[in-house]
């Protein structure tokens, strides 16, 4: 906080001395170091150190200004003020940015200490065993094209002229294995699994190996499957990348600018089944990235989306919460225009489901790990999406890859088509999410 607060009163002296009376900075920092490995030799090493401050002054017609900076000293930071503000006489007049009204509230006390990084050496060994350890565990497993162990320093903060400063630091560590397979007269098969922690010592290495192997192993044998109407089951990821695909649903902005799924009238009516309840949840205890504060000086919160299938709240910035007559849920991200999106979602059962479900049990019930071409594939402002995939038909516990299909629907039918939402969630990079049971999906076969 010393540091922010000494920038603090360093941007007010220059202010002043501009005649600036309102102002806000936002910056960030980002030190990392990335190893990529192939067939046991260095692919590649990178270490980075990225800075961005963005200025943004108000003039005394009430128009704002904004310019960018990676000089925060303060000759840089005097002529990102002047520039900021001789930009204010161009600015938008209608809907004019402002402070976040909750840029002095009290943020959660959630200190992560900077963990040390290790040497990229350390880095690339541990990879190299990784993916030796991955080509070993069958031998259909021919190559791991898409790998990679990161290490990646964060530094935030957030200052203005009303008397906000905030500031907040973290570490954390990544790794992805993404194997692929080769057999003669059998087309090549692919998995991957995803872990991060704090830091390289706290990483679970070997789960992630053994998700990755388990999963590539399981689609060798694959079959074709049959056109039709499905159960279908999603994956924590299949899942969460579907409500991410249509987050304008929940997204203040997009709603605004009309390119949403839902209306400002659409909050308390119910879009999903009462199984189905939905956060944001910033500040989540599993959310290894979590953040503070948003890009405004806003306290990040948990926010519900759905509860118990009612859409109950949208993703607001300052100036999407005071046109809609709501609060700021630290959704902003600042720039050129404002924008908003999400954090860590955490997916949860709502009501009590009357019948269970179990894969164990399950008959004719297709399970999607992976859900593709996402770019492609979903038409936000329709609602509809195509997309292939990769899973397994599930009969009475026993899986069978599936060789190639896509599956189709509308997403607002598919919300209320929800059989079970599982009791069990699993972490996953997008946020927390149980397996999702739907029925009467449409899947075409190859």
């Amino acid at each position: 906080m010393t540091a922010v607060t000494s920038l603090a009163t360093t941007a007010a002296d220059i202010a002043a001395k501009l005649g600036i009376q309102k102002f806000d900075i936002y910056g960030s920092t980002v030190d990392e170091t990335s190893v990529q490995v192939d067939q046991g030799a260095p692919k590649q090493v990178k270490a980075a150190n990225r800075s961005s401050v963005t200025v943004r002054a108000w003039n005394s017609d009430g128009s704002m200004g904004i310019t960018s900076t990676t000089d925060v000293d303060p000759t840089g930071l005097e002529l990102a003020l002047k520039t900021a503000h001789e930009a204010s006489f161009f600015g938008v007049k209608e809907h004019v940015p402002d402070f976040s009204p909750a840029a002095t509230a009290p943020i959660a006390d959630r200190s992560a200490p900077i963990v040390p990084q290790a040497p990229a050496a350390e880095l690339l060994t541990k990879l190299i065993a990784a993916e030796q350890e991955l080509l070993s565990a069958h031998s259909a497993i021919a190559g791991v094209p898409y790998n990679g162990l990161s290490q990646r320093d964060v530094a935030r903060f957030y200052l203005n002229s009303a008397g906000a400063a905030r500031n907040e630091a973290g570490s954390y560590t990544t790794m992805y294995l993404y194997s692929k397979t080769e057999e003669a007269g059998k087309k090549p098969r692919s998995a991957g699994a995803y872990r991060i922690s704090r830091g390289l010592e706290q990483l679970d290495i070997a789960g992630c190996l053994k998700e990755a192997a388990d999963k590539t192993i399981s689609h060798l044998n694959y079959q074709k499957i049959a056109s039709g109407k499905y159960t279908v089951v999603f994956s924590p990821e299949a899942f969460l990348s579907l409500i991410g695909a249509f987050s304008n649903l929940f997204n203040a902005q997009s709603i605004l600018d009309k390119q949403s799924l839902s209306t400002p009238e659409s909050l308390g009516t119910a879009i999903a089944s009462p199984l189905l309840s939905v956060y944001d949840d910033a500040l989540h205890p599993d959310n290894i990235t979590a953040t503070l504060f948003d890009g405004e000086g806003t306290p990040t919160r948990r926010v519900a989306l759905i509860d118990q299938g009612v859409l109950s709240g949208f993703m607001h910035s300052a100036g999407t919460a005071k046109r809609m007559q709501a609060e700021p849920t630290g959704h902003a991200n600042i720039g050129a225009k404002v924008t908003v999106g999400s954090h860590f979602y955490h997916v949860l059962p709502g009501t009590n489901a009357d019948t269970s479900y179990s894969l164990d049990k399950a008959e004719n019930v297709i399970l999607i790990d992976d859900l593709q071409a996402l770019h492609a594939g979903v038409r936000a402002l329709q609602g509809s999406f195509s997309l292939p995939f990769d899973g397994w038909l599930i009969n009475q516990g026993e899986r069978t890859s599936i060789e190639s299909a896509t599956v189709a629907g509308d997403f607002l039918t598919l919300l209320k088509s929800i059989l079970f939402v599982e009791p069990e969630a699993h972490l996953t990079p997008g946020g927390i999410c149980p397996q999702i049971w739907v029925e009467g999906l449409s899947i075409t076969g190859e």
